[in-house]
């Protein structure tokens, strides 16, 4: 079941790396996961986001800080910050939530499992501060900064992720 031609298999693999081989990521990786995170649904459809695909070394070190100096981060030869536009998405599922960071979840996620099929490692980074990522990536007032993650070949096997049992986290008809 852990065989990385099935999905499950994937998901299975993937892990949070934070140490990242001097190697760079071909473009058509790149693009492939690109493709995924676009393909992802949303709510209504509304698709209210945007990518922003970092390769400059300079402005990756720039986001260290601002990332909670998660020094790892500058290690990756790309981060991908993706960003919502709140105004844009479907302002009220279940009748108080905006779908943006649902929408948001859903694509990157599309995106990790790209790259961790891909053999690149990704690390969901939501540990950092929204304004001052913001200042180094000039995203406008109006768009939210949701995640950002690293990714590149893994120089790190990553943590083992315990999870919990099937019955503690699933019932039948009822709560």
């Amino acid at each position: 079941m852990n065989d990385l031609n099935n999905l499950l298999g994937i998901i299975s693999k993937r892990k949070s790396i934070r140490g990242y081989l001097d190697k760079e990521v071909e473009n058509e990786k790149l693009d492939y996961l690109i493709e995924a995170f676009r393909l992802a649904p949303s709510a209504k459809n509304l698709q209210p986001w945007k990518l922003i695909v970092i390769k400059d070394k300079n402005i990756i070190k720039e986001l260290i800080p601002a990332c909670k100096n998660q020094v790892f981060i500058g290690e990756a030869p790309i981060v991908i910050a993706a960003c919502a536009f709140e105004e844009e998405a479907y302002g009220t599922m279940g009748g108080y939530l905006n779908s943006y960071p649902l929408d948001i979840g859903i694509a990157f996620e599309h995106l990790i499992l790209a790259a961790a099929e891909q053999g690149l490692g990704t690390c969901w980074i939501g540990a950092f501060l929204e304004e001052e990522v913001k200042k180094v990536l000039k995203v406008p007032e109006k768009v939210r900064v949701v995640a950002l993650t690293p990714v590149g070949y893994p120089n790190d096997t990553g943590r083992d992720k315990p999870r919990k049992k099937t019955g503690e986290i699933v019932s039948l008809n009822k709560f």
